[in-house]
């Protein structure tokens, strides 16, 4: 059911139409709704009594120049029925524009129904209200923005992860090639001093004799000269002990006598023969000056073994002499071992140290072969230290 007027534009004949400035009348208010039925269908409504029927509304004048069109009805024939007939008009739905077709009412061919007020196609109604699209892109470029920071963000923190693991390698071999270090300059710390002990153990007369020479004397007594040295520990007084051979001393002690005198560069100190022993030429000397006493070597000498032979031959006090051991040789006719030796000596070498190369007495020079060269002879130390007690 639809509500309209009738047909008709709704001004006098005699008006003129507004948009050509002639006078206008006053449009009637709008009819009073009408229900009309589907075609084919019984009126629902009472024909109106006699004498009251539905004023036509006025027709303007035809225009010279804008023909009136035929009010064609639903089906396209002429139709002149007043408002209010019982039966269905062949102009109904009026041809007017814009107004609706009843619900259910077919349409005509072609003619699609309007919808109701405020809907779309109703006259006047403002046009359907058009939804924007909605824009995805700002979403999707968020998305996007998120996934490509995640993305950079693993990156970066695998990098991290990698260069961790390079650096703990990098410390780790680090480490290690300091240790390999430290282990090459230990070895090569220890090889330094097994040089500097070799080197200290390479025989050297310029050292040894620079070491000996202040505790070796020239020994006079009486009318002989011989060789004397200091040896061991200071005395309980602070004086110093000293060997030197009985043969140097035979004459002072054979004839009573017990002091002698030590010699060196123009000084004279006073000295007394303490103890003697005559088989193994061996005489033992005490002196109150304090002077720095000899060491003695722990193990016997050996052959081939490089000596410095230091004494006062024919009273020339520091003379220095260098050789080898030739051979040890055992006790024989009541004498005891001696050391042969090649180095040069000579009387006055007698009771003078025999030195090893590091700085040692080995033994104490007594004699030498006559008619003959490079044959010397001398007391193990061990023999005089073992028969006075005092090295």
């Amino acid at each position: 059911m639809t509500a309209g007027f009738g047909s008709g534009d709704g001004r006098p004949a005699d008006a003129e139409p507004d948009d050509v400035g002639g006078p206008t009348a006053a449009r009637p208010g709008p009819l009073p709704p009408r229900i009309e039925p589907y075609p084919g269908a019984q009126p629902t409504w009472s024909t109106p009594p006699a004498g009251d029927t539905v004023p036509s509304r006025p027709v303007p004048a035809p225009r010279a120049d804008r023909p009136v069109p035929p009010n064609t009805g639903q089906w396209g024939t002429p139709s002149a029925a007043p408002y209010g007939t019982g039966a269905p008009t062949a102009g109904y739905p009026p041809a007017a524009p814009g107004f609706p077709v009843a619900s259910g009412y077919p349409p005509p061919g072609g003619v699609q129904p309007l919808g109701a007020a405020g809907q779309p196609g109703w006259p006047g109604a403002p046009p359907p209200a058009v939804r924007p699209a909605r824009r995805r892109w700002p979403a999707v470029l968020a998305t996007l923005a998120i996934v490509v920071l995640a993305a950079v963000a693993g990156l970066q923190a695998y990098q991290l992860d990698r260069l961790g693991h390079r650096l703990t390698d990098t410390d780790r071999r680090l480490a290690q090639a300091q240790d390999g270090d430290g282990a090459r300059l230990d070895g090569l710390d220890q090889r330094a001093e097994a040089l500097e002990k070799q080197a200290g153990a390479a025989f050297n007369p310029e050292a040894v004799a620079s070491a000996v020479l202040p505790s070796v004397f020239r020994v006079r007594a009486g009318q002989f000269t011989g060789t004397a040295f200091a040896v061991g520990k200071p005395t309980a007084d602070g004086g110093t002990n000293l060997f030197t051979n009985f043969h140097v001393v035979e004459a002072v002690w054979d004839g009573g006598g017990r002091e002698v005198f030590l010699e060196r560069t123009s000084q004279r100190f006073p000295a007394t023969i303490v103890k003697v022993d005559k088989t193994n030429d061996v005489a033992h000397l005490r002196t109150s000056g304090k002077f720095t006493g000899l060491v003695t070597a722990p193990a016997a000498a050996k052959s081939g073994q490089q000596i410095v032979v230091v004494g006062a031959p024919l009273g020339l006090e520091d003379s220095v002499t260098t050789g080898v051991v030739s051979a040890l040789r055992p006790a024989q006719g009541g004498a005891g071992p001696a050391i042969q030796f090649d180095a040069p000596i000579n009387p006055g070498n007698s009771g003078g140290p025999v030195i090893n190369g590091s700085k040692q007495v080995v033994g104490i020079a007594t004699a030498k072969a006559r008619n003959a060269e490079g044959i010397g002879l001398a007391v193990p130390i061990k023999v005089a230290c073992d028969g006075f007690k005092i090295c």
